[in-house]
């Protein structure tokens, strides 16, 4: 399964209410969305059809979620129909919104990586879903920061590494995703200051020159878990449950302890 098929399946199975996308290119995965959905990238190339309420913008990830509201296209209260069509009575009272599904595939440079996750994680709640890409280098080549291969994931598969370290309260799961591996994030906190208080000195000891010094767990996919099993466990109904109720994020455990031994 590529990450397109991988995306298709995760839209079924969670069924977001809203879409959020870092790097457009061609729009491909950007036609899997049905919802409300905002998609960012400074140099677009549209081509093919998209059947979804989208917001377009022609902007780097950074400016865009420098602006002083970057998600107003996906606020329900500016459309009460919108708001119904979500099941959400409580939308039509506006509020901020909360990014339900989002595909983080922007530069592909760990610290631009890390910049987009600190940045969406901002606007998402812990029922929320974020899935980067280009996670899993098939060897130490496709993982230079200086890009010298045709196929290239640059060196973003440290932020994995990153988030288990310094965030272990996210669940993150490698998935063997046609060619370079997802990374899907669960148990977001939009309140947490880890990584921004420690972002300059993860900076300092993650960024590296060429060569990378990948793990042989990375190139072997070792810990990866097959797209099919991920897609296929029963928590995602739980999961989309818990998000729609609003249940506090108590409601987070048993539905982690459920992802972690997808695989095991």
């Amino acid at each position: 399964m590529d990450r397109h098929g991988f995306l298709r399946q995760l839209h079924r199975v969670y069924k977001p209410r809203n879409y959020f996308e870092i790097g457009v290119n061609d729009g491909r995965s950007l036609t899997l969305s049905r919802v409300p959905s905002v998609a960012v990238d400074p140099a677009f190339k549209v081509v093919t059809e998209i059947a979804c309420d989208v917001h377009l913008v022609k902007q780097t990830s950074d400016d865009f979620f420098a602006r002083k509201d970057p998600l107003l296209h996906l606020r329900p209260g500016r459309n009460p129909f919108r708001a119904l069509a979500r099941r959400d009575p409580m939308a039509l009272f506006g509020g901020d919104p909360k990014l339900e599904l989002s595909f983080i595939d922007g530069m592909h440079i760990f610290e631009y990586a890390l910049r987009d996750f600190m940045n969406v994680e901002k606007h998402a709640q812990w029922s929320s879903v974020i899935v980067f890409d280009d996670m899993l280098p098939r060897n130490v080549d496709e993982a230079a920061r200086d890009r010298h291969t045709d196929a290239w994931t640059g060196d973003v598969y440290k932020v994995a590494q990153v988030l288990r370290r310094f965030r272990p309260d996210l669940t993150v799961v490698e998935v063997d995703t046609a060619p370079t591996g997802v990374l899907v994030v669960f148990g977001m906190d939009p309140s947490s200051t880890v990584l921004k208080h420690n972002y300059d000195a993860i900076l300092k000891e993650y960024v590296v020159q060429d060569p990378q010094d990948v793990p042989e767990a990375v190139l072997t996919r070792k810990t990866a878990v097959s797209p099919e099993a991920l897609l296929g466990a029963s928590f995602w109904s739980d999961l989309a449950r818990a998000r729609d109720l609003r249940k506090s994020r108590s409601a987070f455990t048993p539905i982690r302890k459920r992802i972690e031994a997808v695989g095991s």
